[in-house]
């Protein structure tokens, strides 16, 4: 079923209109830490308090508990992508299992064996430390919303199958019985290493976790730069009333500038846009149906992703992944009526039964975006320094994989993850601008072009597909 060509109407825009433009997540606000000032000397310094900076303090805690480790975040925990998400946790490494294997294809079995076996932790860890995130292990539902889609079905089963997922496909009649939209023709259920939580609550939970253990925890404290300590022994970061000696530090600064000039070659800050409704009335959530409450992802190069939050809310994101000229980060750019617009106009057309319902919250965040779309590593400062960045969208779970692996190398800790090439080798990087901009611009437009022309990708995404740089979702 096409998706509307017409421009969003003023019913449309009306819907959003009084919606409140901040993450839904971050309604909920616990008591801000201290503010860093003067000197603070430290085993291990976090830069971020997102979840990789968070997980990578519990790892480096449960390790050694007397290991001291002071972690600093610029804002509060969770304000950046990781409360801006939709609460998507799946347990990919690879952002997906096709991206993987056109990387990674003989790291593939001990990737999605890692993949799992961290997603599981990851549960387990909620129950050890006591986190309440509204976790529920709903699988994943890929939704096919146009004909073509459908060749490609039993490619998608064969895939997640060779990797051990437990798989339902679903023709359109049940795709429509399982979640009451016409737009469907058809689905993908995957039940395997997917669920959907609270991103917000996971960011706090885990923060209180942290402290718990004994993480020193400054936030509104920036980090502006690194400088050799002096004595070849530490790293010094330097805020702006304070500064931090710690003999390693670990950066998880996510889409936000890197404090690594190398690092900035291979990160892009990519804007995504969400809209979540008001509660749905009983009668409301009957004829959306949805019982099983899976996370939803539409088959397109410009997709949708959708759920149902724990008082029964709509969040509708996704369509537009908003590149800007250099690409600058921060709360101007949390906004874009046109995005909204269309978000809007999308969710009615998705679900024409709940035309009426008003948004009650709207906000964008930035994604960590690498040309290989998922997390890559390093280290600088002879080893003192490691970082995870370049999630591209799937940090969620993957982000306590992230925390490991990056104090593993800063703790040159030989393990089954470090020696993989995975971990060892670098994404492409991105052009300098202008040129970047072009090539972004570019191909967002070749990607939306398949999406009118049945997916039939032309010679541009044929391209980049040769040079292991191609993506469809």
């Amino acid at each position: 079923m096409p998706w509307p060509s017409s421009p969003p109407s003023a019913a449309h825009r009306a819907a959003f209109a009084d919606a409140e433009p901040q993450p839904f997540w971050l309604d909920d606000v616990v008591a801000p830490a201290g503010v860093l000032h003067g000197r603070v000397d430290a085993d291990l310094l976090i830069v971020g308090g997102g979840f990789t900076g968070l997980w990578a303090a519990l790892h480096a805690k449960a390790d050694d508990p007397s290991r001291d480790v002071v972690l600093l975040e610029a804002e509060t925990a969770g304000f950046g992508a990781s409360g801006r998400n939709g609460g998507f946790c799946v347990a990919s490494l690879t952002h997906g299992i096709d991206n993987g294997l056109a990387r990674f294809a003989s790291e593939m079995e001990v990737l999605e064996r890692l993949g799992l076996e961290n997603f599981a932790g990851l549960r387990g860890d909620l129950e050890r430390y006591g986190i309440d995130c509204d976790f529920e292990a709903t699988g994943e539902l890929l939704a096919l919303t146009d004909p073509y889609q459908l060749e490609w079905v039993s490619e998608e089963r064969a895939s997640l199958e060779r990797f051990g997922h437990s798989v339902t496909v679903l023709d359109g009649d049940a795709m429509r019985g399982e979640v009451h939209s016409p737009t469907f023709t058809g689905g993908v259920w995957d039940h395997t290493g997917a669920g959907i939580l609270d991103p917000g609550k996971l960011a706090r939970g885990l923060r209180s976790a942290a402290l718990r253990a004994g993480v020193r925890v400054f936030e509104h404290s920036a980090v502006h730069s690194l400088a050799d300590g002096g004595a070849g022994a530490v790293v010094e970061a330097l805020t702006a009333s304070g500064r931090v000696r710690a003999r390693k530090v670990l950066l998880a600064t996510s889409a936000y500038p890197p404090l690594l000039k190398s690092v900035r070659h291979y990160v892009v800050p990519v804007y995504d846009y969400v809209l979540l409704s008001e509660p749905l009335s009983a009668a409301q959530l009957a004829s959306v149906g949805w019982e099983h409450r899976q996370g939803i992802g539409d088959g397109g190069n410009q997709f949708h992703y959708y759920r149902l939050t724990a008082d029964n809310r709509i969040l509708y994101g996704g369509w537009d992944a908003v590149y800007r000229f250099g690409g600058p980060v921060g709360p101007r750019w949390d906004e874009h009526d046109p995005t909204f617009a269309t978000l809007a106009q999308h969710f009615f057309h998705t679900f024409p039964q709940l035309e009426g319902v008003r948004f009650t919250h709207r906000w964008g965040g930035a994604i960590d975006t690498s040309s290989r779309f998922s997390v890559f590593f390093g280290t600088a400062f002879a080893g003192r320094v490691a970082y995870a960045t370049g999630y591209t969208g799937l940090g969620v779970g993957a982000a306590r994989f992230g925390g490991r692996v990056a104090l593993d190398l800063l703790d040159d800790r030989d393990t089954e993850a470090t020696r993989l090439r995975y971990v060892r080798s670098k994404p492409v990087p991105f052009p300098p601008e202008p040129l970047r901009w072009a090539v972004i611009q570019y191909t967002r437009n070749r990607l939306a072009a398949a999406d009118r022309n049945d997916g039939r990708r032309g010679p541009w995404l044929r391209l980049l597909d040769r040079l292991g740089l191609g993506f469809d979702s």
